[in-house]
């Protein structure tokens, strides 16, 4: 009886270790909200939103205010339309201006607000249209290599072209 008592303890033991580790491996992936706080919806058209993410963070001077709650395409603008779930307890003026941002050199992207000055906050429903698309790692290296490829070309006298060739 003593021994079957122990495989109880250890077995529960076991299956409580499995759900915490289980738990954390979801917050970590931003799979789980446990947020209880209600929200507000409000939009945000985008030209480039990189690798942004639904359940990605909206944040404010670091602090985690909202999360992105859907991402889809505009074929009208051709430009991603981002839903946002903010917190209400948080009230951000109708001029406040979005910008995609990167965690680290490589890491996750998230929305960050930067509040403006109007006197009127947003409500649900509004489109946000201040926004600065995410940057592209690819796009920056391109920029630098063709800058470099025009610097030397104008030292003897070609003008490099976007396409790779150069003219005189």
């Amino acid at each position: 009886m003593q021994r079957s008592k122990i495989d109880v303890w250890v077995g529960l033991f076991v299956l409580i270790g499995a759900a915490a580790i289980l738990f954390l491996a979801l917050q970590a992936a931003n799979l789980l909200n446990l947020n209880f706080q209600s929200t507000y919806q409000v939009s945000a058209e985008f030209d480039n939103i990189g690798g942004l993410k639904p359940k990605s963070a909206v944040r404010s001077g670091g602090v985690v205010v909202g999360r992105v709650e859907g991402i889809n395409f505009n074929d009208k603008t051709f430009q991603a339309r981002v839903l946002l779930d903010l917190e209400k307890r948080y009230a951000f003026p109708k001029d406040s201006s979005l910008k995609i941002l990167t965690n680290g050199l490589l890491g996750e992207q998230y929305i960050g607000i930067e509040a403006g000055g109007a006197d009127d906050n947003l409500v649900a429903g509004d489109v946000i249209r201040q926004t600065q698309s995410a940057v592209v790692l690819e796009n920056l290296i391109g920029q630098f290599l063709f800058s470099k490829a025009a610097e030397g070309s104008s030292a003897s006298g070609e003008t490099p072209t976007p396409n790779g060739t150069t003219e005189k």
